[in-house]
């Protein structure tokens, strides 16, 4: 069997940005007929929707599925949790790694959650201080720890 992959954007807004990409190479001066160009609008569009994929994600939704009642107070730290992310004044890339600490009061979350919402906070376009604060604003509001900390180091 062939491979497939499989990918789900949607269509129409696949089709309306790539018509904007498609102008945007042409303004530049390049030929968009020509064959590598023929498909890099589509393209384009559709790395955009996965890049801002995070707009349609609720993180507090991700942490709530994998809450539990737990009488655990000490420090809880997952470090190194990469991210990758667009800068909102420019829309180019920074990326860098996360670290997160809490101390629980009477709930914690399974840790791999933790990354996850990191990437939904990264996936949209971002300032390196916002996503910090956006991320330790989701954990406090939802599992209302003792104490959060979040530390971005990005470049």
């Amino acid at each position: 069997m062939p491979y497939k992959k499989l990918e789900e954007y949607n269509m129409q807004v696949t089709n309306e940005v790539k018509d904007r990409y498609k102008t945007i190479i042409e303004e530049l001066g390049e030929d968009t007929q020509r064959e590598g160009l023929l498909k890099t609008p589509e393209r384009a569009a559709k790395a955009m929707q996965f890049l801002t994929q995070g707009y349609d994600m609720d993180p507090a939704e991700i942490l709530k599925g994998a809450m539990f009642a737990e009488d655990y107070d000490d420090m809880v730290i997952v470090k190194d949790i990469e991210l990758y992310s667009l800068c909102e004044h420019h829309i180019l890339p920074f990326f860098g790694k996360a670290h997160i600490a809490y101390i629980p009061n009477g709930h914690i979350v399974g840790l791999s959650k933790l990354p996850r919402i990191v990437d939904v906070f990264s996936r949209r376009l971002q300032v390196q201080e916002r996503l910090t604060h956006d991320i330790l604003e989701c954990i406090n509001d939802t599992l209302k720890p003792k104490g959060v900390a979040v530390v971005i180091e990005a470049s």
